[in-house]
């Protein structure tokens, strides 16, 4: 059983933290809005207030976290220090390679894929993110269709490494996968 989300005091800020919580644990076609309401600890009346439906719920918190997850990825991307090291800090940013990446997994949830919004913010976050990375690496020296492919090629390396690390138990499974991305990289930006 999840916690009664209190960092925030507002109604509607409660009911999308807890949202957002659930989501990452249960996916959003497993939650119920009720489940919500109960860890948010609002009244039923204010969860249909500013969600009349499960649609603006899971619009409302998915968007949240894509937006804590950018801003993640941003500051490390526009850090005041060269680029190759802005790229590699977000490579190499701390992760909780067993919880999973609380994007990437609603990419696995048929609800996030059927709805065409939801789908669109969670699209929005990779190529919002993609594009950040690729700009860094271009930066660094890469020619632009060059840093373009490297910054799927990161991206995908992260993921790739939350579902290797979730598979095997191993969070020494991520970390592998991103020392080789960021060897890859700093070799080919000594070239």
């Amino acid at each position: 059983m999840l916690a009664p989300v209190t960092q925030t005091t507002d109604a509607r800020g409660r009911l999308v933290a807890a949202a957002q919580e659930l989501f990452a644990a249960r996916g959003v076609s497993a939650t119920s809005p009720r489940q919500v309401l109960a860890a948010s600890g609002v009244g039923q009346g204010s969860l249909y207030h500013h969600f009349p439906t499960k649609h603006d719920l899971a619009l409302a918190a998915v968007g949240a976290t894509v937006d804590d997850a950018l801003a993640e990825s941003l500051q490390a991307l526009s850090a005041e220090a060269p680029a190759l090291e802005r790229a590699l800090a977000y490579l190499g940013r701390p992760r909780d390679a067993l919880a999973g990446c609380k994007v990437g997994r609603l990419t696995s949830d048929q609800a996030v894929m059927d709805d065409e919004a939801v789908r669109t913010v969670v699209g929005t976050y990779f190529a919002r993110l993609v594009d950040a990375l690729a700009r860094v690496l271009a930066e660094a020296g890469l020619p632009d269709a060059d840093a373009r492919d490297r910054a799927h090629a990161a991206v995908a390396v992260v993921q790739g490494g939350y579902v290797l690390a979730r598979a095997t138990g191993d969070p020494d499974a991520m970390r592998a996968a991103v020392r080789g991305m960021a060897a890859l990289l700093r070799a080919e930006a000594g070239r």
